[in-house]
């Protein structure tokens, strides 16, 4: 049976799909991602759309990130994830511990221009175990009425304690403040991750952070980083670009991004090993990623998608709120998740032990 997609997925996402239509109404997925308002966002623009029309069922599964749960179903080959939502830097790493079934670009729908995927996609969003879906970013935050003159609009103004008094929000680990502390201190954002991997470079970072660590409240969630601008704890903080838009959309909170050096990450669908749907798996990756559903996500969350085709489907209003809008994306640093990964071990333990000092 040949079942069709509504004409609103147009030619960006999965247009023909052949089933037997009372197998493939049996059928089911289970897809773990990271839950809230983010997941909310998946089901709306990605999984309900799959589902009417495909008649394929999705059951959601929430998880916290990391690839512990994941690794212990594949090493014991009782797989219960069909596809995962994951950050580069656990794609990285599953994709060489073969955790994640390989996935061939060439078998991804083109944009809705008629551009094809290896060329739709911004660079670095597609990858040979995976397929990205959203770019966010870590940025500055600020109470915007901590500062009823001049505002905050650089990253050297997080580090200046004199034209902008007041308390600092700080994440509980180093990713993205280590590359602003470099960033601050002169360092061009093309240099960043060669000077940070020498000791120097990494004493310099940490330098520039002492400037500021008696100002500091630390943070381990994005909800206690929102709370703390709220309540006037801190006033300014490195922020998740999500968290921060959804206080100010719908919580009315007084809160300004700072874009200037934003560090943007994606996140990407990938089909675990081992499943035993695999081409439904992939059925589902070819259609999430598609050109519409990735523009539709963005009327639910405030992460740009990876398509450029994307783009022109989105309201300029929202378009303006997003990572990839071209002002904010302008001097954006992509994080490097293959740096961290060889790096990361170390560097956690000084960042804890400097915190704990």
């Amino acid at each position: 049976m040949v079942i069709a997609c509504p004409k609103v997925q147009s030619a960006a996402v999965l247009c023909l799909l052949f089933a037997s239509g009372d197998a493939r109404a049996a059928d089911a997925l289970t897809i773990a991602s990271f839950g809230g308002q983010y997941t909310a966002s998946q089901s709306k623009s990605q999984y309900d759309p799959f589902t009417a029309s495909t008649g394929v069922t999705i059951k959601s599964v929430d998880y916290n990130g990391g690839l512990a749960e994941l690794t212990a179903q594949v090493r014991s080959g009782t797989v219960s994830w069909d596809v995962i939502d994951v950050e580069l830097q656990d794609l990285d790493r599953g994709c060489a511990d073969g955790l994640f079934e390989k996935i061939d670009p060439a078998r991804l729908p083109a944009g809705s221009d008629g551009v094809r995927a290896i060329q739709d996609f911004v660079s670095g969003s597609l990858h040979e175990c995976g397929v990205g879906t959203v770019i966010w970013s870590n940025v500055l935050a600020f109470s915007d009425p901590a500062f009823p003159g001049a505002k905050p609009s650089r990253i050297e103004d997080f580090f200046d304690l004199e034209r902008f008094p007041g308390r600092r929000g700080l994440p509980k680990r180093p990713h993205a403040i280590l590359e602003w502390a470099l960033m601050a201190d002169g360092v061009a954002p093309s240099e960043v991750y060669r000077v940070l991997a020498m000791s120097e470079g990494l004493d310099r970072a940490f330098a520039k952070l002492d400037t500021v660590k008696d100002h500091a409240v630390f943070w381990e969630t994005g909800a206690q980083m929102i709370q703390l601008l709220a309540d006037g704890e801190v006033v300014l903080s490195a922020a998740y670009n999500g968290r921060v838009q959804s206080a100010i959309s719908d919580d009315a909170k007084p809160l300004k991004i700072v874009w200037d050096r934003q560090i943007w990450n994606a996140d990407y669908y990938a089909i675990v090993a081992g499943t035993g749907a695999k081409d439904r798996a992939l059925d589902f990756v070819r259609f999430a990623t598609g050109t519409v559903p990735l523009a539709e996500q963005t009327k639910y969350i405030a992460y740009g998608p990876v398509r450029r085709s994307s783009q022109a489907l989105i309201e300029p209003a929202i378009a303006a709120t997003l990572p990839t809008a071209p002002a904010n994306f302008e001097n954006a640093l992509a994080f490097d998740a293959a740096w961290w990964t060889a790096h990361g071990d170390a560097i956690n333990e000084r960042y804890a032990a400097w915190l704990a000092q």
